[in-house]
């Protein structure tokens, strides 16, 4: 297949661009901070779906439309009667899929946080591989100021990033987190001013895309594992996957290009 596509998407709850191997997922409920709804939702794990059996797509981007990357839940979806899918709905079809489909897919999935991440958005940022941000960004655990619980991982992913204290104070007293904060307790990779952030972010994913992706799927298998594992499971399954990364055809090209002293050539197999 080509490097590029055309937009795939436009004027949808979601857009999406496919071009030099990766996919560019744009949030696109701007006028409500692209908070989600039901539509959104399955929409992004049908997208998320097509991307991660699409071998077009070497590295996925999510990111927001407008001013915020994602304010979570669209709190008039549930308050209206008639929209109101319940919250067991919501977690067990909107949230929780979304979160094991980024976690599952063995392909890089960069978090592109472009302002405000609250609630589910942060934590979906958070459950991302690879989470940059603007200056202007900042990350809330806004559940407590509404008398809800932290959902869609964040009780899994922020202790592991930042620490328990630390996750614990700001899931209780949910306090704004700026991006050097952020960046600071190791809640993110890196910031990237908000004049270029756009092609900071698509150089990170194109050398993402260049690079032996097989390998990196399944060094996301073994971090998915290490939060589980014990030492000696981890071992075993680094040595199995060690052995499966070998027999790849990135993995000759590699040695070969080190021996030639050039750049290697990956292609993702």
């Amino acid at each position: 297949m080509s490097n590029s596509h055309e937009l795939q998407r436009t004027g949808e709850a979601i857009e999406l661009k496919i071009e030099n191997n990766v996919a560019w997922i744009s949030l696109n409920r701007p006028e409500v901070f692209n908070s989600f709804n039901r539509e959104m939702a399955l929409l992004l794990q049908k997208i998320l779906d097509d991307c991660n059996t699409d071998a077009n797509v070497r590295a996925i981007v999510i990111t927001g439309n407008g001013k915020a990357f994602c304010a979570g839940q669209d709190l008039k979806e549930v308050t209206d009667p008639e929209l109101n899918p319940g919250f067991r709905k919501i977690l067990e079809e909107h949230y929780n899929p979304i979160i094991k489909k980024i976690r599952t897919i063995e392909k890089p999935i960069v978090a592109a946080v472009n302002g405000v991440a609250a609630g589910a958005g942060a934590n979906i940022a958070l459950a991302c591989d690879i989470v940059v941000a603007t200056e202007h960004a900042s990350f809330i655990q806004a559940f407590s100021k509404i008398g809800l619980i932290p959902d869609s991982a964040g009780t899994f992913f922020l202790p592991r990033l930042i620490g328990f204290q630390k996750a614990t104070a700001l899931m209780m007293l949910g306090d704004k987190v700026t991006a050097e904060e952020a960046l600071q307790m190791g809640m993110i990779y890196k910031i990237y001013p908000a004049s270029f952030f756009n092609e900071e972010v698509m150089t990170l994913a194109t050398t993402l895309a260049q690079m032996p992706t097989k390998a990196l799927g399944l060094t996301k298998r073994l971090l998915n594992q290490s939060m589980t594992n014990n030492l000696e499971q981890q071992l075993a399954l680094e040595s199995d996957l060690q052995i499966e990364a070998s027999s790849t055809n990135d993995y000759n090209e590699g040695v070969t290009a080190f021996v030639e002293k050039r750049k290697p050539e990956f292609k993702g197999n």
